[in-house]
């Protein structure tokens, strides 16, 4: 089925979660401590990500173009209603702000490459590898977020879902209308597009900046938009 890898992505991130719940208890300097660790590797891993690149000039106008759009359409600003919406769902029971757990994970766990090859690999060839290995460093992950930012990481496994799912749905059909050559060179620069945003979100996890990361999103669609108009006309 071409949404196996991604169900069992969302399962495991439930999972990570329900189990990193048992661990909230730990010490503020202690979840301090863990949550600096784990914004040192997210940063390690944007540059990683970013430095991919071939084509830097379309990545910055992409980041810049989405960026504008993000502002335009708030998308923090809605990121943060949904994560209130769900504190005011479930109470003040839970430990932690459940609409930073919830913006934080959905950003990690959405933007990179393996959520794009994955969900590409799944649709388009029925293979579900990368998936599933995303599935078990995501739990991992959900594991440790959870226990530092609480039980607001797990409502992140639905748009992990709808997000990697309408990729891999749509990568059925991808093959009629994208070369090979070209879906290569867009998942490169998306990869390096997704790095710079994760790269944002690990400063942010160091409280060195404020940067809002969710209004650069739409830079993920628009790098899709900016590659095959330079390849088509050979910048």
């Amino acid at each position: 089925m071409v949404l196996t890898g991604t169900i069992v992505n969302a399962l495991f991130i439930i999972f990570g979660s329900m189990i990193g719940i048992f661990f909230t208890n730990l010490s503020e300097s202690m979840k301090t401590t863990v949550l600096k660790g784990i914004g040192l590797t997210v940063t390690l891993l944007g540059i990683q990500m970013g430095i991919q690149t071939n084509n830097l000039l379309a990545v910055i106008m992409s980041v810049v173009v989405g960026s504008l759009l993000g502002e335009w359409l708030k998308l923090d600003d809605k990121f943060k209603q949904t994560g209130k919406w769900l504190e005011a769902k479930i109470g003040h029971k839970a430990k932690g702000s459940i609409a930073q757990g919830f913006i934080t994970a959905t950003l990690i766990f959405v933007i990179g490459a393996m959520s794009i090859v994955g969900a590409l690999d799944s649709g388009i060839r029925g293979d579900h590898q990368v998936l599933y290995t995303k599935a078990m460093i995501d739990g991992f992950t959900a594991i440790i977020l959870t226990s530092t930012l609480g039980i607001g990481v797990m409502f992140s496994s639905i748009p992990v879902f709808l997000y990697q799912g309408t990729i891999a749905l749509f990568a059925t059909q991808i093959n009629n209308f994208i070369p090979a050559h070209l879906l290569d060179l867009i998942v490169m620069e998306l990869t390096a597009t997704g790095g710079i945003l994760i790269m944002g979100i690990g400063l942010n996890m160091l409280e060195l900046t404020k940067i809002k990361v969710a209004n650069m999103l739409p830079s993920i669609l628009v790098i899709t938009i900016v590659i095959p108009i330079f390849f088509f006309f050979n910048f």
